[in-house]
């Protein structure tokens, strides 16, 4: 107060009456009386997004992990409480709705705040409720009277919607929340944030972009090699960036660091140039290593750079470090933290009865705790997850070895951040991380309030290259890409309320539709640019003797020709390659040609095409389109489905070996034992090299009478010719660059709503829809959400599940949810018996039909729309536990992580809760269904919610 009357004495009386008008303004306002509620002065980006909130516009505010942006997302609470409106707070995954829930009602009181997820409904009809994203989406297409009074709506981690698999459902939240709402949407930095800030802005109406690319806490790169750590640039920023080279981080690069990769590449010139540190075969040491894990963490902890978050792309990985820790004899805790983590643990996991303890891991899990240590990754129950981010953020574990899933906006800030290996499993191969990903890991580095700097420590890995991993550090943005498309469930919804035409219309205001329409202006511009170079390039390749383009026409025809042979050559290969298989028996022992399991194999299975008929004759099965896929053992132990692709050229048995009645693909001893026969039976033989024919164009009269016009045209004696011939060459290129891009601008037109169009001629010819009406059957599919909708509603409609048990359906209904980790697991699935086991095959079935249909009106799950194959991998697990099987059996039978069986059984409860509600007159399904919801939700799975 002393120091304001002394600024006004120094002022003229109006000035003085002037600041006073302001003070007393901004007093008057919302943000005043929030900012009183932090210990802290709020950022400007932070207040500019708080005033124009205020000022009733809505906000995107991108800006780096760590920085506070869920504060602006606070203010809208806030704002919705001040003017008695509802906020609804939305998240991408339910383990941040869960932790944004507790923050929410440590401020304002449990009787305020609500969570609804998949797995809790807690006071719904609360002004303030956290959830995640889907809740919504489902809401709003049911009209739900909790709409009523809505405010505000807080869309957390929105570049999310870039999600291939869910992303969509942000953008179907962004387009039908009504007018009246405030939209905040809080991202990561993305480089395009003007653009979907303009997207914004023409489906919401008034959307300010506010962007802040400052790091409230620099991050400091480095890199660890050996027993050294050396920083990553040489003459970092402030804010830990490269200082002259924002554009070309590589330029750079600490010197040092330079040297260390060159001399390493020299002495192992055969892991030169291999990218940004991929895994490399153990050899002979050279100057530096790769530093252990418990040698990184002691490293860590001498300099006080702990807390410290390991991300580790594997499971198995992080179970793995830690064990590597105890045994390495390191505590990062004193005694009277040991027992601060043992009385929190012990009071947050007394609701687990003591026979799972043992089942679960609880003691080890305990004592790698108690000496500061622990896992985080989907496998862990929820209820384990949730305490280690309790006791990280109580300072009480220091060292958390992670899978990236933590990186996604859970609040567990961390000092530094490693990063083993910059190259992950993505699904389908081992792929360098992303720009994006990198920052989105690393961000976790340098706890706001707390650390002066957050550290990112990459280790040193043969073959690393620190310019690559400059591009990746100096490279804080990444554009944000939608991943829209229409889907079944979305398309009866919308023509429900809209009519097809306004369906079309809305879809075409989608985020992904704005983006293809701003890409076609640039595309044209190309166009343009293209048919000019051509008129160029027609000039230049101009001969005196004659028609260059004739004499380029038949020369590209002897060409052609030569290809077309060549292929039919190959096509013959190919035939000869498949009989090969064809002709294959269990026990054959082959050497597979090429491909990542390339080498000595046992032929389990020669995998023959599954053929099924139709009125208009036999249809292969999708699936084996190619050919036969046969199942093999590797000498490697490994039992994968092969392709044809793997099988460039015929192969034959050059040995047999006999396969035990016992032998189970699953069972890691049944394939270790197996492939030891497999070695020592086969493994001396090599393989037969393949002679290729004589050619087929040394014969053809097509190219020999080419070959003559050519010879004989008066082009072919130009002293110019081949200076012609390649301005031709460059006018064919271009010729055919501009007809792609011309069919590339036609493509993109409309997109989405093509789509539209092809999901809901499907659905006319199976009955959902009508015209602009939605037939009782689509009303119940619009009832039904997630990837396999139709095939739910199909079932319910064929009374697949008629008469069925609570176990059977809770079975059934498993094949809607799940998906295997691997999909190319080879092993059959054990399924129930009687009933369960006969619905399962007809919900393959139907499977089969909807993807017939599918490929009819050109609708492919590779483009995310449409239907992908039940997987039946988790109906043996969900019948046993539905039937009172003990956890302990249940797991060992299931030969999956309790995070995994937690997290399959949870959403095969929110499925059967979606049954129920479609079921509409069959009383008898809708009790079925409820009765196998309660038979889910006992043990681990009632107690791991978090409520």
């Amino acid at each position: 107060m002393s120091s304001a009357l002394s600024d006004d004495d120094a002022m003229s009386p109006a000035e003085a009456y002037a600041a006073s008008r302001r003070r007393a303004k901004e007093q008057a306002t919302a943000l005043y009386g929030f900012r009183e509620l932090y210990d802290f002065p709020l950022d400007e980006f932070q207040l500019e997004a708080c005033r124009t909130l205020e000022e009733g516009q809505g906000v995107l505010v991108a800006a780096p992990t760590g920085s506070g942006k869920t504060i602006v997302g606070e203010f809208a609470v806030h704002l919705a409480l001040a003017a008695g409106r509802k906020c609804f707070y939305t998240t991408p995954i339910k383990a941040l709705s869960n932790q944004k829930y507790a923050d929410l009602v440590k401020r304002y009181g449990a009787a305020k705040v609500g969570l609804l997820t998949g797995d809790n409904s807690v006071n719904g009809d609360a002004p303030v409720v956290v959830m995640t994203t889907e809740v919504l989406r489902n809401m709003l297409y049911a009209n739900s009277h909790t709409l009523d009074g809505l405010g505000y709506v807080v869309m957390d981690e929105v570049h999310y919607l870039a999600d291939r698999f869910r992303g969509a459902v942000w953008e179907e939240v962004i387009i039908h929340l009504p007018e009246s709402v405030t939209l905040v949407s809080l991202s990561a930095t993305v480089s395009n944030a003007e653009e979907f800030g303009d997207w914004l802005d023409t489906v919401r109406g008034g959307t300010k972009v506010i962007v802040a690319e400052h790091r409230p806490v620099p991050l400091w790169q480095h890199v660890m090699a050996g027993n050294r750590m050396y920083d990553l640039f040489s003459d970092p920023d402030v804010d830990g960036r490269p200082k002259f080279s924002q554009k070309n981080p590589a330029k750079a690069v600490n010197p040092e660091l330079v040297r260390l990769a060159r001399s390493e590449a020299d002495r192992n010139p055969r892991f030169a140039g291999r990218g940004r540190g991929r895994s490399m075969p153990s050899g002979r040491p050279g100057r530096v290593w790769t530093p252990g894990r418990a040698d990184v963490i002691d490293r860590l902890d001498a300099e006080g750079l702990l807390p410290a978050i390991t991300f580790i792309f594997s499971r198995a990985g992080c179970e793995a470090a830690v064990q590597q820790v105890l045994t390495s004899g390191l505590r990062l805790n004193d005694e009277q933290e040991r027992l601060q983590v043992r009385a929190i643990v012990e009071d947050r996991c007394a609701a687990i009865p003591d026979e799972d303890l043992h089942v679960l891991g609880y003691f080890e899990w305990l004592d790698a705790l108690e000496r500061g240590v622990a896992a985080h990754h989907a496998g862990m129950l929820p209820r384990f997850k949730e305490v280690v981010e309790e006791l990280f953020l109580k300072g009480l574990v220091k060292a958390v070895f992670a899978t990236e899933t933590l990186a996604l906006g859970i609040n567990m800030p961390a000092r530094s951040v490693v990063l083993e290996k910059l190259v992950k499993w993505n699904g389908e191969m081992h792929a360098d991380i992303t720009p994006g990903e990198y920052t989105q890991l690393t961000g976790r580095a340098g706890r706001r309030g707390i650390d002066v700097e957050g550290h990112a420590v990459v280790l040193w890995q043969r073959g690393l290259d620190p310019e690559a991993l400059a591009g990746l550090a100096g490279t804080r943005t990444y554009p944000l890409r939608s991943s829209f498309k229409p889907s079944y469930n979305m398309a009866v919804n919308l023509v429900g309320q809209f009519g097809r035409h306004r369906s079309r219309e809305l879809l075409e205001t989608s985020f992904a539709q704005f983006q293809a329409d701003r890409s076609v202006v640039g595309i044209s511009r190309q166009v343009q640019r293209n048919e000019e170079g051509l008129d160029g390039y027609r000039e230049a390749m101009t001969c005196h003797l004659g028609d260059f383009q004739e004499y380029m026409d038949l020369r590209r025809e002897l060409k052609d020709r030569e290809n077309e042979l060549a292929r039919e050559g190959g096509s013959q290969r190919r035939a000869a390659a498949i009989e090969a298989i064809e002709a294959l028996k269990p026990g054959d022992v082959i050497h597979v040609p090429t491909g990542k399991f390339a080498g000595l194999a046992l032929v389990i299975d020669p995998g023959l095409p599954p053929v099924s008929r139709n009125g208009r004759g036999a249809i292969r099965h999708p699936d084996y389109q190619d050919g036969p896929r046969p199942v093999v053992l590797t000498a490697e132990r490994q039992v994968k489905r092969l392709a044809m692709i793997d099988f460039p050229y015929p192969v034959v048995a050059v040995e047999r070996v006999k396969i035990p009645k016992s032998f189970n693909p699953r069972s890691p001893q049944s394939r270790r034992d197996l492939a030891s026969a497999l070695r020592t039976k086969a493994g001396h033989l090599e393989p037969e090299r393949y002679r290729k024919g004589r050619a087929a164009a040394a014969d053809d009269p097509q190219i020999a009478r080419l070959r003559t016009e050519l010879r004989q045209h008066p082009c072919h004696g130009c002293d110019d010719r081949e200076n012609h011939a390649r301005w031709a060459e460059r006018y064919q290129r271009l010729h055919r660059d501009t007809e792609v891009l011309e069919r590339k601008m036609r493509s993109r037109t409309h997109t989405i709503a093509r789509t539209f169009d092809r999901v809901s001629g499907l659905l006319t010819d199976l009955g959902y829809l009508v015209g602009d009406s939605v037939t009782d059957d689509g009303k119940r599919l619009g009832r039904l959400y997630g990837e396999l909708d139709l095939l739910a509603s199909e079932c319910i409609r064929e009374g697949v599940w008629k008469d069925l048990a609570a176990a059977e359906l809770a079975a059934c209904a498993s094949a809607l949810v799940y998906e295997a980790r691997q999909s190319d697991d080879a092993a059959t699935p054990r399924l129930p018996e009687g009933g369960a086991k006969e619905a399962l095959g007809r919900m393959v079935r139907i499977w089969g039909h909807l993807d017939a249909l599918e490929e009819q009106h050109r609708i492919n799950t590779a483009e995310g729309v449409g239907q992908r194959e039940p997987d039946l991998g988790f109906a043996w697990v969900a019948y046993r536990w539905a039937l009172g099987h003990s956890l302990d059996a249940v797991l060992r039978d299931a030969e999956m992580p309790a995070g995994d069986f937690v997290r399959w059984t949870k959403q095969l409860i929110d499925v059967l809760g979606q049954i129920q509600d479609a079921a509409g007159e069959d009383a008898q399904l809708r009790s079925t269904a409820r009765k196998a919801v309660d038979a889910l939700r006992r043990g681990i799975i009632a107690y791991s919610s978090v409520a």
